[in-house]
């Protein structure tokens, strides 16, 4: 097969890399001799690229020469995927590089961002997120910045063994989530877009009616927006594969100067509170179960965004750029 020829599977090069049911999390890809670009070995291995995606969720490319985020740009369109413009109701600081490529969230490099999955709050969400290492963090112990990777079925399975009675109550009543969003944007917070930009107006009655349709309702303050979000399921079934997701926020609540109550940011669709444990545990599940991406320059990682959820951890050094693009 074509794609045999050209890529490599590789199964050493991430320490980190785990293997569920025989299935290796994330796939590690990697140029066979003579190998064309990666744009070209990508549009000729789309189907089976979308099987080995199916299959474990992630693939990282790595090895192969993608320099710029003009390259980036070439290897998104390259996979066929349609575009998914980052507009209204995105939450993260990011802005446009070229063509469908974004940086990355531009919150302070020593602020940890939580996992999530994104635009989870959203209707309407991208299925697949590509993000491509232009400057890699310093190779020496204790750099940090690295992005971690989870897969959602195995935290829901974990979760529902750990809190049984809060993952049956989270099933039955699905959760609210309540966000404040300045007039200008705060680019201190990994969350810090106002909410001119998240709506993508300053006119009050379009912020309003933008999100009635994503299903959330604005309250409006001095000076700000409070944003309540939901009810919104907590979880989402897989069709296909046939078990649930972990598809929430419950540990990815974002502090800030207007965000400081994390206890009020996500609660049960009745408004009762989470259980003041459940936040904790589910932080040291994905602590153990993900994989820590210790990135390289000319990294490419693909994830599906309905199957893994992603974080970043604090970078104690510079530099790092992540470029991130978005597709349907």
């Amino acid at each position: 097969m074509a794609e045999q020829r050209l890529f490599h599977e590789a199964v050493d090069l991430l320490p980190q890399q785990k293997s569920y049911n025989g299935v290796l999390f994330p796939i590690v890809l990697t140029p066979n001799p003579e190998i064309p670009k990666l744009t070209e070995a990508i549009k000729a291995s789309r189907p089976w690229l979308d099987s080995v995606l199916n299959q474990s969720g992630a693939i990282l490319f790595r090895g192969f020469s993608v320099s710029s985020a003009s390259d980036f740009n070439d290897v998104v369109e390259s996979s066929g995927y349609e575009d998914f413009s980052y507009g209204v109701g995105g939450a993260g600081s990011r802005t446009k590089v070229v063509g469908r490529v974004y940086t990355a969230n531009k919150a302070p490099p020593h602020q940890n961002i939580p996992f999530h999955h994104e635009m989870s709050h959203s209707p309407v969400f991208p299925s697949k997120l590509f993000f491509f290492c232009e400057v890699e963090p310093g190779k020496e112990p204790g750099k940090g910045g690295e992005t971690c990777i989870a897969l959602s079925h195995v935290i829901y399975e974990r979760m529902e063994q750990k809190h049984p009675k809060f993952v049956k109550e989270m099933e039955e009543k699905g959760f609210i989530y309540t966000r404040v969003l300045g007039d200008e944007s705060d680019h201190s917070s990994p969350v810090g877009r106002s909410w001119k930009e998240v709506f993508m107006t300053d006119d009050k009655t379009i912020a309003e009616e933008r999100a009635a349709k994503l299903g959330m309702k604005l309250e409006w303050m001095e000076g700000a927006v409070k944003v309540i979000i939901g009810p919104k399921p907590g979880f989402r079934y897989d069709e296909v594969k046939k078990h649930k997701i972990w598809f929430n926020g419950v540990v990815g609540r974002f502090e800030d100067k207007l965000n400081n109550d994390p206890a009020n940011a996500v609660v049960f669709s009745d408004g009762k509170p989470l259980p003041s444990d459940v936040s904790d545990d589910c932080a040291k599940i994905f602590d153990e179960e993900c994989v820590a991406l210790q990135w390289r320059k000319g990294d490419v990682l693909l994830l599906d965004n309905l199957a893994v959820v992603h974080s970043r951890r604090p970078l104690i050094t510079l530099p790092r750029r992540v470029l991130a693009s978005f597709c349907k």
